[in-house]
């Protein structure tokens, strides 16, 4: 086989991967990701792979392939990323969303960032380095998993619980959201590397009163009684808890320990990305949804409300104290999804291997670990007791806002920086 060169290819198979429509609207009514894992499969099987493509449900399609290393005694490692999308409205894109269009050095479309760029990108390194006969020193296992963006109940979670093996051995991960280079005034270029992710609790209120009529005097509003705790919740103003993550985040931008009282005006010197951490420096709890009613002047004997709740890593228990604090004896919430928070301390031979391999590339610059505000498949894959971190590695024009195309319209990448990430992941793997 003559040997492919992955450089040139990550960005047609990133531009192939957009094209296919995996859109998630966490209904389980979408087209589902069958196509995109029968492409990534047959791209695997192509360079002597033996992928495995398995549904949980009709469509909801996941890969998962096993490269042998030079010394299967070692542990494993994991390369997970996912071919889901979140929903888009193309009418408000510069370019169709499922166009994988090129322009302005850009890959445009739903999922260049998220994340059928490192999608791409673990393609066109295993595709190059197995048709050259390049193994990896351990064994490395492949996961392209299904509905990441509606929490993987289809996906990772599915996988976790019914097919343990085929994780076998696998000790540490690597997947979204990380690697990315970040310009904060003169402190070069940095590469955040998440650490630690919040955890999940999305959850639906519920207040029951006295039904009646609305000219009437009553006491018993549901409405009235959900919209005060609501309120309560929405603009309650969470104190600051600086985790092991963010202080590390802070020591290695600032190169000096800042304290809890000092963190938000830190965070303000931080430009665009301040959005991104300012979110890890506490708990949240932001109301999303209201329902009650169904005429002006009847009062409904029941209101509800959803909110999309955020915990740090060692704060959960703290986080639910607080909630039901706040509701009062009246309101009851249950979870539509709950999950985990994680958090992995940054050191260690696998660290070592993403700055070395970022290093090598881009000399000058620093590695940086990060708490990610949302969540991905790592929470999954950390109840096999596998410590994981965000490491699609890409660098950046400084002028590019990348943390909002995460679910963002005109989501693009630049095309040289899926080049770097190859040309990153490739050593990256040589370190591993």
């Amino acid at each position: 086989m003559t040997p492919l060169s992955g450089e040139d290819e990550v960005v047609e198979l990133c531009r192939d991967l957009i094209r296919i429509d995996s859109t998630n609207a966490g209904d389980n009514a979408g087209p589902g990701e069958r196509k995109a894992a029968e492409y990534v499969a047959a791209k695997l099987a192509d360079v002597g792979l033996e992928p495995r493509v398995l549904e949980s449900d009709t469509g909801r399609a996941s890969v998962i392939a096993r490269i042998e290393g030079a010394d299967p005694e070692r542990d494993a490692l994991l390369l997970h990323g996912h071919l889901d999308v979140v929903p888009f409205n193309a009418s408000d894109w510069t370019h169709h969303p499922l166009s994988g269009e090129i322009a302005d050095g850009c890959v445009w479309g739903r999922g260049a960032v998220d994340m059928k760029d490192m999608d791409a990108m673990i393609l066109a390194v295993v595709r190059q380095r197995l048709s050259a006969g390049r193994r990896p020193p351990r064994d490395v296992v492949l996961a392209f998993t299904a509905d990441e963006e509606a929490g993987g109940h289809y996906g990772a979670q599915w996988l976790v619980n019914e097919r343990p093996d085929l994780f076998e051995g696998c000790t540490e991960a690597i997947g979204e959201v990380g690697g990315f280079s970040v310009t904060i005034g003169d402190k070069g270029r940095l590469y955040l590397i998440e650490a630690a992710e919040k955890g999940i609790a999305w959850m639906r209120l519920t207040a029951k009163g006295r039904a009646g009529h609305g000219s009437m005097l009553n006491n018993e509003n549901a409405v009235t009684e959900l919209a005060e705790a609501v309120a309560r919740l929405g603009r309650y103003q969470w104190p600051v808890r600086l985790t092991p993550t963010v202080q590390a985040f802070f020591e290695e931008v600032f190169e000096v320990e800042v304290k809890a009282e000092d963190a938000e005006a830190a965070v303000a010197q931080l430009g665009p990305l301040a959005r991104m951490i300012g979110a890890t420096l506490q708990n949240t709890v932001n109301p999303t949804m209201l329902q009650a009613g169904y005429k002006a002047n009847v009062i409904p004997q029941e209101a509800t409300a959803h909110v999309d709740g955020r915990f740090l890593p060692g704060y959960e228990d703290e986080f639910f104290q607080t909630v039901d604090e706040l509701l009062g004896p009246n309101v009851t919430r249950e979870f539509v999804y709950h999950d985990v928070a994680v958090e992995t301390a940054f050191k260690g031979p696998l660290v070592k291997a993403m700055a070395d391999a970022l290093h090598e590339e881009d000399p000058g610059s620093r590695a940086v670990p990060y708490t990610l505000s949302g969540g991905t498949d790592l929470k999954a894959f950390s109840r096999l007791g596998i410590r994981g971190y965000g490491f699609a590695p890409l660098q950046l024009p400084s002028d590019l806002d990348f943390s909002g195309m995460f679910h963002g319209v005109d989501e693009r990448v630049p095309v040289d920086s899926l080049r770097f990430g190859v040309r990153v992941l490739d050593r990256f793997l040589d370190y591993c």
